[in-house]
């Protein structure tokens, strides 16, 4: 095929600014060439990216191993069609064409004919989802629980994206404590597969890790296809410790978030997961205080009235016992002072006692001459036998 020249020759070096082409000009030109120059075309590729629209319309890619382009369907000719699956191999009649806004070129299809083969694309992610199946890596048995409070944590994503920020900014805000590590990787073209691994790997030798995420942010399938490769997700399995997968949009779920311990629909969404929220665990913290102080002056309150009901039996008892004791001592005191010799002396009788206070209680021991006391009730009197 001829070369189509889209500069005539009095434009290609213009003597002012005000001779020059347009965007739009160009956008324009290239347009009636390949309308006029290439017509309708059979074209076979694989559907990815399809988004069905409320008026109808179908706007697609149809790709290759090597390219791909954009397709869009009138719902004036899709209207008694099925929508194409995400990876079917097709066939299409269309007409290229050139999109001024965006000087894209398109292809307007007329007619999709499905296959039941999936395309190339589709048929490697079959293959590689069957090997970690027949492994087990996306047993969800697997999954491992995310540790409550890490202390440190690596992201495996570009530093030049966007998710890499998104993510410092979520933690810095919910959980500020936490150490970050940062391993950049690609994570889109050729040798993003390769580069992914080799950071996985890196992180496997860093000690006393809490924490992986990896991931990116949003993009076409082919932009995430890295992450739906067979290596990178065996790396991503072979990770010693828990691992937070986010790559793409909520609708997209790669490999690599199927053998993840969690699958997060955004960055940002991974960074909550991956760190409580301080604001909560200090609420939580102050509830728990108020809560103990509270069971603190339950159990004072029950103590105290413990003691004081203890407090009463003992003054009880003791006052009891005191009561015993002092009716026993007057029992005892009345007993004594009823044997008491003083008793029988009030009486009128006397007790008569020799020199040596033997007290005298017979005759015989009178003898003429002999001195002896006789005590009576107030004193002694002196005496002698006759």
């Amino acid at each position: 095929m001829d070369s189509l020249n889209l500069f005539p020759s009095e434009k290609a070096s213009p003597a002012s600014t005000d001779s020059a082409w347009s965007v739009l000009e160009v956008t324009m030109r290239a347009k009636q060439l390949v309308e006029g120059g290439l017509g309708t075309l059979w074209v076979r590729g694989e559907v990815t990216g399809f988004k069905k629209y409320p008026s109808g319309h179908w706007y697609f890619s149809l790709r290759d191993t090597q390219a791909q382009i954009k397709c869009m369907m009138w719902q004036t000719d899709n209207r008694r069609m099925k929508p194409p699956e995400e990876g079917t191999q097709v066939f299409v009649a269309a007409r290229p064409t050139v999109w001024e806004e965006k000087g894209e070129l398109r292809l307007t299809v007329k007619q999709l004919i499905p296959t039941k083969t999936g395309g190339t694309w589709q048929l490697k992610l079959d293959q590689a989802r069957a090997a970690l199946q027949k492994d087990g890596l996306l047993d969800p048995g697997r999954k491992r629980r995310l540790p409550a409070y890490p202390l440190r944590i690596a992201v495996v994503t570009s530093i030049e994206g966007a998710a890499l920020q998104d993510i410092i900014s979520v933690i810095g805000r919910r959980w500020p404590s936490v150490e970050l590590l940062v391993v950049p990787t690609r994570v889109q073209g050729e040798e993003a597969e390769g580069d992914i691994c080799a950071a996985l790997a890196l992180v496997n030798r860093v000690p006393d890790l809490d924490l992986v995420i990896v991931g990116r942010g949003g993009g076409s399938r082919e932009d995430l296809w890295a992450f739906n490769t067979e290596s990178v997700a065996r790396a991503v399995a072979a990770l010693g410790v828990p691992v937070i997968s986010a790559v793409g949009h909520e609708t997209d779920i790669s490999l690599t978030d199927l053998v993840a311990d969690l699958r997060a629909p955004t960055p940002s969404a991974a960074a909550e997961a991956a760190v409580p929220d301080r604001e909560a665990v200090s609420g939580m913290v102050g509830e728990l205080a108020r809560r103990i102080a509270q069971g603190l002056t339950r159990r004072t309150s029950v103590i105290a009235e413990r003691l004081d009901r203890a407090g009463d039996r003992l003054h009880g008892s003791v006052v009891s016992l005191s009561d015993r004791a002092g009716a026993r001592v007057a029992q005892l005191a009345a007993q004594l002072d009823a044997l008491s010799p003083l008793r029988v002396l009030q009486r009128g009788y006397a007790v008569a006692r020799g020199d040596d206070g033997q007290v005298l209680t017979r005759r015989a021991q009178f003898p003429p001459g002999r001195e002896f006391r006789l005590t009576v009730q107030d004193g002694d009197v002196r005496g002698a036998a006759k």
